[in-house]
């Protein structure tokens, strides 16, 4: 599968600073100082419907570590998957009488449109769930081989007592994570389970469900978390440097997941920190598929919303915090992009090294973007007032908010 491509990142004077990120497993905040080469994975999309703001919202944090970790002169390892086979989409697709594999298809298309538009740095690599199996088999063999499945009905379960360590990323209490994993694509319920947290991560085949020749497990297809471990083992390793996503997969998504691959290889941590973005709210509730309340990318754009003014409205709040979206966030997003593209378009102005500063330290503590554009905003006041005698200025300015922010002036 491939990605969308890359727009070119400005190179900036002087060097960027040392990430410090919220780490969910450690409830704390962290100093990233990965190698030569940072290595990152974030969970994707299942395609069954378009990219919504929320989506959006979460794959822009992520796009800006990307930024940060080059700004510091590092290359980046990236990985994104795309769950092109799971229950949501299957039942979408028998919900529309669609084939589920063009459902995905046309869905994985129109979200690499939107994140070209965003100016999203590509992974490097893009895998779906399907194309991962061949991975997946050997992985769910190697466990069941370890005593650490069991079968229900020919569904093969993970025994999550089998990990001692289970429990540590997303630090919940059991009952918490029973109420999740309900609400959340477990089955905490079904007979037969030796744990009701226990995950799937093989389903036997299912009357006119897809299905893959699963060797020794039979006819099947890979549960929803032993698919990204089986893509970030094979091209990440263990101990990769971070673990994203939005705040709803620390658990049971990511938990699960660290808890795979700690049994599988038997090293310890699957990722060294587990960074989440909050939740974008419409109309007082989380923005989500199964409750219809969306707002699309494809449709702002349809609209001929600069996808700029879409990118500074995520901006403005911080990645961390769960907002809530209203006409008034994207009225304040093109008012401050029309300003700060009227800065810009002077040929001399203040001096802007100071803003770059602001700016690369806002970033680097905790991916502050409000902070980050206030620092634009004091500058672009400045040229409005009194402007200035820097020629170099509204370029640096320019190259600053497209390398750092992704934002195009």
């Amino acid at each position: 599968m491939h990605a969308w491509p890359a727009s070119e990142v400005p190179v900036l004077p002087g060097q960027g600073r040392d990430l410090a990120l919220h780490d969910t497993s450690t409830g704390g905040r962290v100093t990233l100082t990965p190698g030569p080469v940072a290595r990152m994975y974030v969970c994707g999309i299942t395609p069954y419907d378009a990219t919504h703001l929320g989506h959006a919202a979460t794959y822009n944090a992520f796009d800006l570590v990307q930024r940060v970790w080059l700004d510091t002169g590092r290359q980046v390892q990236y990985i994104q998957n795309v769950t092109d086979v799971d229950d949501p989409l299957i039942a979408r697709a028998v919900e529309t009488g669609e084939d589920w594999a063009a459902l995905a298809e046309r869905e994985t298309a129109l979200f690499r449109d939107d994140m070209t538009a965003l100016r999203m740095l590509p992974p490097e690599h893009f895998v779906g769930a399907v194309e991962a199996i061949p991975w997946i088999v050997p992985m769910v063999e190697r466990l069941r081989d370890a005593g650490a499945t069991y079968e229900i009905e020919g569904d093969i379960y993970f025994s999550v007592s089998a990990d001692t360590h289970f429990g540590e990323v997303s630090r919940l209490d059991a009952e918490t994570m029973r109420l999740l994993s309900a609400e959340r694509g477990g089955d905490p319920d079904r007979p037969g389970k030796k744990n009701p947290l226990d995950p799937i991560v093989w389903v036997a085949a299912r009357e006119g469900d897809p299905h893959w020749d699963g060797g020794s497990l039979g006819p099947g297809r890979p549960g929803w978390h032993i698919e990204c471990v089986a893509i970030a083992l094979q091209y990440l390793g263990m101990g990769f440097d971070v673990q994203g996503g939005g705040s709803d997969l620390a658990f049971p998504h990511h938990e699960m997941g660290a808890s795979h691959a700690q049994v599988l290889t038997a090293e310890y941590p699957f990722a060294k920190s587990y960074v989440h973005a909050g939740m974008v709210g419409l109309d007082g509730e989380k923005m989500s598929k199964s409750k219809g309340n969306l707002v699309f990318v494809s449709k702002l754009r349809e609209d001929g919303v600069d996808p700029s003014a879409i990118r500074l409205a995520l901006l403005a709040h911080h990645y961390r915090s769960d907002w809530e979206y209203t006409d008034a966030v994207l009225q304040e997003a093109n008012a401050r992009l029309a300003r700060w593209r009227s800065a810009v378009s002077r040929p001399d102005g203040p001096a802007a090294e100071g803003m770059l500063d602001e700016v690369r330290t806002a970033l680097a503590d905790d991916l502050d973007t409000p902070a980050a554009l206030a620092a634009v905003d004091r500058w672009a006041a400045e040229q409005e007032a009194s402007g200035g005698s820097d020629t170099g200025a509204p370029g640096l300015v320019s190259r600053t908010v497209d390398a750092l922010l992704g934002v195009s002036l």
